[in-house]
C-alpha cells in the first residue's frame, strides 16, 4: 500500500510525523533511515543500521540485565522465562532458579562462552532467561516444524518453542543472522550443519502466525536502553520492529497478498465498506462493532490498522498479521468502533479506519503487497438526546391539573384537550423518540378518563380528557405516565413520570316544579307546597320554586301547577 519499497515503511516504523500510531516501544525517529533497499540489499542496511553505535555486552551482564528487560510485567522483582513463560525471582542465584539460553545455541557459533564473551554470545537480543531443565532438553537443536501448535517440547531432531514464544525465537533467529553474518551465523532449511541455524521456513511461517506482542516489543525497548536498564546495548532487533521485512529478505520480492474489505475492491484492490451502527444515546458506552479484513493470495502479511480522527480498534498499530496459508482468501475480525468523544453530544456521526499492507515487496505486481491500495472502514451513527416528555413547551412541566367545572347531569360528557412535547435538548432533528407507558391510576376512573395511553411521541401530540356525565357527583382521578427513551434503541432509560390530575363535578338537571326531586310534577309536589304555605323557607330552597325570595307563596304554587304532569326521566 506504498508506491515505494523500504523507505515509506521505515518511515512508519520510526515514528515519524505518517505513523499515525507511534507508541512508546517505538525505535527513535532516524534509525532505520538508511534501509531503503530490499533482499540482500536491505539485509545489509539493517545490518548497519543494528550495528551503528552497539554497545556490546558480556554473557556475564545478562546475569543482571535480565531483571529489567525480561521483568514479568505482572509480577515485580520476577522474570518471564522462554519456552514456558514461567515466572520465577529474577534475583540470580548462579543458575539454579534460571540459566541463560543462547537461542543460536553457543555449540552453534564460533568460540566458546564464558562471563567475558560479547558479539553472539553475550547478545542480549541473542538470550533468554530459560528454566534449567528446559534449556538441558533443548540443547542445541534447530527449531521446527511450521505446522507444530500448542506447548514447547522436542519434535526428533528438531524443537518446538510452544506457541507463546514461536514468533520471538524466529525474530532473534533472524536478528543474529543479520546483526553476526560476520562471524559465519546463517540460517538454512536443510538440517543445520557448522554455525548454521534453522529451519528457515518454519522460522518464517511463525514470523507471521505469532506477532511481536508487548512483551517482546518492550524487552527490545529496554535492551536498547529504555527504563533504566544498566547495561543498554544502544541496538535494536529490527525484526520486532518491522516484521513485515522478513518476506524481502528471506523470501523473494513476490509477496503475492492483497487486503480488502467489503465485496468490490479496485483494480489495486483498494476498498471500502461503510458500516450502520445503532443509535446511541448522550451519554451511552461508546459502541464497537466487526469488521471482516479479506486476504487474497497464500502469502503471509503483516497490515496496519490506523484509526482515524474519532475512531478506535482493538487491533490499532501495524503488529497484525495474516499467516502463511494454503487456501485463499484468507479473514480476520477486526473490532472497530467510536471513541470515548462520540456519544458526548447528539448529531451523526462518521469515523473512518485505514487498512495498509506492509509488506514491502513490489514484483508480484498491481494490487499485490506493496502495490495493494488502501482500505477503508466507514462507521455512521446516530447520537440521540434523551427524550423529556413535558405537559408545555418550551418550558419543562411534568405536572398537569384539568378542572371540568360542574357540568349538567345527561348532557354529554366534557372533554378538554391537551397536548405532550417531547422537548429536544439541542436540535430537534436529534432526540430519541418519548415512549409512554401508563404507569398507574388512582380516584374516580370510571368517570373520568384520557386517551392518553401506550404511545411514542417524536415531537408533539394531542390528547382529550373526558369527564362522564353519566351519574352525578363530585370526582376526582389522578393518572401516572412513566416515559422512556425510544424503546427501540438497546440503551433505552426511564425519564421522568407524567401526572395528570383530573377533577369535575356532575349535577343532576331538576324538571321546573319538582320539588320532591322525583324527576316528576305531580300531586306530590303540589302537597309540599302545600304544606309549607307561607313559610319563610330561606332563599335557595328547592321548595322555594318561583323567585327565590324566600316564602312559600301562590308564586311557587303556579309553578307546579304550570308543570304539572312533566315527567323529566
Amino acid at each position: 500500500m506504498r508506491t515505494v519499497q523500504i523507505a515509506a515503511v521505515v518511515v512508519f516504523c520510526a515514528g515519524s510525523v505518517t505513523s499515525a500510531l507511534a507508541d512508546a516501544y517505538d525505535p527513535p525517529v532516524s534509525y532505520y533511515a538508511g534501509a531503503t533497499g530490499s533482499g540482500a540489499t536491505l539485509k545489509s542496511q539493517l545490518a548497519a543500521a543494528m550495528s551503528a553505535g552497539h554497545v556490546q555486552r558480556t554473557y556475564g551482564d545478562f546475569r543482571t540485565s535480565a531483571a529489567f528487560h525480561d521483568a514479568d510485567p505482572n509480577v515485580a522483582g520476577r522474570v518471564w522465562l522462554v519456552y514456558n513463560r514461567g515466572s520465577v525471582p529474577s534475583v540470580w542465584d548462579s543458575g539454579l532458579t534460571w540459566n541463560r539460553e543462547h537461542v543460536w545455541p553457543e555449540s552453534r557459533q564460533p568460540g566458546s562462552v564464558n562471563n567475558s564473551s560479547t558479539g553472539n554470545l553475550g547478545d542480549p537480543h541473542a538470550l533468554r532467561p530459560c528454566n534449567p531443565s528446559i534449556n538441558t532438553s533443548r540443547g542445541n537443536s534447530p527449531f521446527g516444524f511450521a505446522s507444530t501448535t500448542g506447548g514447547y517440547g522436542s519434535q526428533g531432531s528438531f524443537y518446538f518453542p510452544g506457541d507463546f514464544d514461536k514468533g520471538d525465537i524466529a525474530r532473534s533467529l533472524f536478528y543474529s543472522d543479520t546483526r553476526w553474518s560476520s562471524l559465519g551465523l546463517s540460517l538454512v532449511n536443510s538440517t543445520p550443519t557448522g554455525n548454521q541455524m534453522g529451519n528457515l521456513d518454519s522460522l518464517i511461517a511463525w514470523n507471521y502466525l505469532d506477532p511481536p506482542d508487548d512483551f517482546e516489543r518492550r524487552r527490545n525497548h529496554v535492551i536498547w536502553g529504555a527504563e533504566g536498564n544498566p547495561f543498554p546495548t544502544h541496538n535494536r532487533n529490527a525484526y520486532i520492529d518491522n516484521p513485515e521485512l522478513v518476506w524481502s529478505i528471506y523470501v523473494d520480492q513476490m509477496n503475492d497478498s492483497s487486503l480488502y474489505v467489503g465485496s468490490s475492491p479496485s483494480s489495486d484492490f483498494s476498498s471500502t465498506v461503510t458500516l450502520l451502527m445503532d443509535d446511541s444515546l448522550v451519554g451511552d458506552p461508546v459502541p464497537s462493532t466487526e469488521a471482516i479484513l479479506y486476504k487474497n493470495g497464500l502469502d503471509g502479511t503483516y497490515y496496519e490498522v490506523i484509526p482515524g480522527p474519532g475512531a478506535q480498534s482493538a487491533q490499532a498499530g501495524k503488529f497484525n498479521a495474516f499467516p502463511i496459508s494454503s487456501t485463499s482468501p484468507d479473514a480476520a475480525m477486526l473490532s472497530v468502533g467510536f471513541d470515548a468523544s462520540a456519544t458526548a453530544a447528539s448529531g451523526a456521526k462518521s469515523v473512518t479506519i485505514t487498512i495498509d499492507n506492509r509488506d514491502i515487496t513490489t514484483g508480484a505486481g498491481l494490487g499485490m503487497a506493496a502495490n495493494d491500495g488502501d482500505d477503508t472502514i466507514t462507521l455512521e451513527m446516530v447520537v440521540l438526546d434523551h427524550a423529556n416528555g413535558s405537559f408545555d413547551s418550551p418550558a419543562d412541566l411534568d405536572t398537569i391539573s384539568i378542572d371540568f367545572g360542574t357540568i349538567a347531569q345527561g348532557t354529554g360528557a366534557a372533554m378538554i384537550v391537551f397536548d405532550v412535547y417531547n422537548l429536544p435538548a439541542n436540535d430537534p432533528a436529534f432526540v430519541a423518540a418519548l415512549d409512554i407507558e401508563a404507569d398507574g391510576v388512582s380516584g374516580d376512573a370510571d368517570r373520568l378518563d384520557t386517551t392518553l395511553g401506550s404511545t411514542t411521541i417524536q415531537s408533539q401530540q394531542s390528547f382529550v380528557a373526558t369527564l362522564d356525565d353519566s351519574v352525578s357527583g363530585v370526582f376526582s382521578a389522578t393518572y401516572t405516565y412513566q416515559t422512556y427513551d425510544d424503546l427501540t434503541i438497546p440503551t433505552s432509560q426511564p425519564g421522568t413520570v407524567l401526572t395528570i390530575h383530573l377533577s369535575g363535578t356532575v349535577v343532576p338537571v331538576l324538571c321546573t316544579g319538582d320539588v320532591t326531586g322525583d324527576q316528576i310534577v305531580n300531586v306530590d309536589d303540589l302537597n309540599a307546597v302545600l304544606s309549607a304555605w307561607g313559610m319563610n323557607v330561606g332563599m335557595g330552597s328547592p321548595i322555594d320554586l318561583a323567585n327565590n325570595d324566600g316564602f312559600v307563596d301562590v308564586d311557587d304554587l303556579n309553578v307546579v301547577l304550570g308543570n304539572w304532569g312533566t315527567d323529566c326521566n
